[in-house]
């Protein structure tokens, strides 16, 4: 599902990093507020996968907040932040496969004995006899 671009807030600052004096004159940093809950793209369920996967990207205006300031262009920096948003998104409505669990199998536990055995002779031989 691709979130609509009417819903994305974007602000501006001054980045950080190289850039010479562009740097001090231009904002170059993007800040885009998702407000996850008054989007009509997902319903309630996705809603809450989201809220508790990325709840350390969320403020307390229940919106998803990211921000790029990698590049030395506002529209890059832009297209960056928005293309990270909705990898996130998509990555925390993934829902993980059941594990089955599996027991093991005769012979792996028979190798396993056998290197316990194994191991045992090797330290009892260590050990110090005296005549």
């Amino acid at each position: 599902m691709q979130i609509p671009n009417h819903e994305i807030r974007a602000t501006f600052a001054r980045s950080s990093g190289a850039g010479g004096q562009n740097v001090n004159k231009t904002s170059t940093k993007v800040i885009l507020h998702w407000p996850i809950g008054r989007t009509r793209v997902f319903n309630w369920e996705e809603q809450q996968r989201i809220r508790s996967k990325l709840s350390n990207r969320i403020n307390s205006d229940d919106e998803l907040v990211v921000s790029s300031e990698e590049e030395r262009s506002q529209p890059q920096n832009r297209a960056r932040a928005t293309a990270r948003l909705r990898s996130l998104v998509v990555q925390a409505l993934r829902v993980p496969k059941k594990r089955r669990p599996t027991k093991p199998t005769k012979a792996s536990r028979q190798r396993r004995l056998d290197e316990k055995k194994q191991h045992s002779k090797i330290k009892k031989n260590r050990s110090f006899f005296e005549f």
